[in-house]
Parts: C-alpha cells; sequence; structure tokens
C-alpha cells in the first residue's frame, strides 16, 4: 500500500492535523493486538474522512466494515447534531473491543453499531443516506454499491477504500479479490448516475458523488 516515498507520507502526517488520544490507542491497540492491522484506516486517512464528512455536514452516515472502529469515529465527527451512523461488520470476535472505544467517544450515542452480513442489512434500512463508506470484503464492493446507491441522497458521498488493491489492479492475470475490485473501478467510472475520482491515498479511495440528474 506504500505509494509515496516514507519521508513524504512523515511530511504530510506532520503537516496534518493530529488524531485524537482514543483514535492514536485505536491504532496502537490494532497494530498490537489484532489480526491484519493494516486495515486500520491510520492518522492520514481518518483526517481526510473526518474532512470529508465535516465539508458534507451529513444526517446520516452508513459505513460497510467497521473493523476496529477507527475509521467510523473519524466520519462521525462531521455528524450534524440529530446525526446518526449506522456501521456493520460481520466480525463477532471484534464486538467487544469495539464497543469499548465506541463507549469512550463522546460522539458514542450517534453511533448504531451493528453485527452481520451487510448484503442482508443493507436492504432492511429504510433511511437516506448523505455519505457512505465501503471498506469491506472486496468480492461484494459491487454489490455493496448497488445496494447502497438508491438510497444514497442526490449530492451525496460515497467512498470506497483498497480501490488500488496494493497496485495489483494494474495486473492482467488477477487473482479473484483483484478482479473484483477492478470490475468495481470500471462498474463506478461507468456509471451516469455519478461522477468519480480516484484518489491515490494509501491504498486508493474512489470518491463518488451522486449527481443531481443524469443529464
Amino acid at each position: 500500500m506504500e505509494f509515496i516515498p516514507p519521508e513524504i507520507e512523515r511530511y504530510c502526517l506532520a503537516h496534518t492535523a493530529e488524531e485524537s488520544d482514543l483514535l492514536r490507542k485505536i491504532n496502537r491497540d490494532t497494530h498490537a493486538e489484532v489480526l491484519m492491522p493494516r486495515m486500520v484506516s491510520g492518522h492520514l486517512q481518518g483526517r481526510f474522512l473526518a474532512m470529508v464528512s465535516h465539508m458534507v455536514r451529513p444526517h446520516r452516515i452508513l459505513e460497510i466494515g467497521t473493523y476496529t472502529g477507527y475509521s467510523a469515529l473519524c466520519l462521525v465527527e462531521g455528524l450534524v447534531h440529530e446525526g446518526k451512523i449506522v456501521t456493520i461488520d460481520i466480525n463477532e470476535e471484534l464486538e467487544t473491543r469495539v464497543r469499548s472505544y465506541f463507549s469512550q467517544s463522546p460522539f458514542h450515542n450517534k453511533i448504531d453499531y451493528r453485527i452481520g452480513n451487510a448484503a442482508h442489512i443493507i436492504p432492511t434500512l429504510n433511511e437516506i443516506f448523505d455519505l457512505v463508506f465501503i471498506d469491506a470484503d472486496k468480492e461484494n464492493y459491487a454489490l455493496y454499491y448497488d445496494l447502497i446507491v438508491d438510497k444514497v441522497r442526490p449530492g451525496g458521498v460515497i467512498i470506497a477504500d483498497n480501490v488500488l488493491w496494493s497496485g495489483k489492479v494494474l495486473q492482467e492475470k488477477a487473482d479473484k479479490d483483484t478482479r473484483a475490485i477492478q470490475q468495481f473501478n470500471q462498474k463506478v467510472h461507468a456509471d451516469s448516475r455519478v461522477e468519480n475520482f480516484l484518489l491515490p491515498l494509501r491504498d486508493g479511495l474512489m470518491i463518488i458523488r451522486k449527481l443531481t440528474s443524469n443529464i
């Protein structure tokens, strides 16, 4: 996932707003105690997610893939006063840890954390979302997109993580997950309902804005 020189990344971090003590703890704990710690958003990407949320000022956020809760706690920062985030993860083994982190946040009452299969839960959500973050199993990215795009308000934003997949998207002979990401990227790029920008931040973020019309 390292696409820029380490010294440039350190410079970027040095000139980016600090993460909170709780976020720093989650980041540290995840790397020390949880499998596949590279899945955590981390300082730079986390501040980007928080910035986008502050700009969108969402009433409703949907996150697909909670992991250890870092990204949810970044996204929740920009919610309006009465706002809410629904965050879904299938890994029940992390539930106690994540609920503990959420309980320590001043935004704990804005977080609706659900354990289960996102493909089953999303159709039951009778809400319109202003901001969606997809960071779950890569094989189902296209499915999640299809399930949520009509639940996003015109002008709303969808962000999908890992869309460069450590550079594997350039491979012609690709594994299953890489093919899924390649197909997702092409699907979004060809969708006339949205405009998109692939940002080479960390492992790649696809920024998608739902258009207000199909003109």
